[in-house]
């Protein structure tokens, strides 16, 4: 059964030198459709780094992979994804005149494809 969790898009580090190499490179897709997730939530919902997961809003659907992050690094319910082709699936296309798609704080049905 999916569970909804709140989906955090944005920059990271590894984003940033992987893009540097080229959008098209495998580095920069895979910074970019892994998701971090709290390591007390991966318990709780049986998920195991590695796993791939399937995200779904009222905007789209994505498939990631998962990779625990420090409880003290990530509240639980929160789920983080650096910037990229993956998270702007999840996003509405209004700026609300900032040029810049909505994309903190979505919700998100999360559940592991077998």
């Amino acid at each position: 059964m999916p569970e909804t969790m709140l989906l955090i898009p944005g920059r990271s580090s590894k984003q940033g030198t992987s893009l540097n190499k080229g959008k098209l490179g495998d580095e920069y897709r895979d910074v970019t459709s892994t998701v971090e997730i709290n390591a007390d939530d991966m318990v709780r919902l049986g998920f195991n780094d590695g796993d791939k997961l399937r995200l779904k809003n009222h905007v789209g659907e994505a498939v990631v992979t998962c990779v625990s992050k420090k409880a003290t690094d990530l509240p639980e319910g929160m789920i983080f994804i650096a910037y990229g082709p993956t998270s702007s699936r999840l996003m509405e296309g209004d700026t609300a005149g900032s040029g810049m798609p909505l994309s903190k704080h979505l919700p998100v049905e999360v559940e592991k494809i077998s």
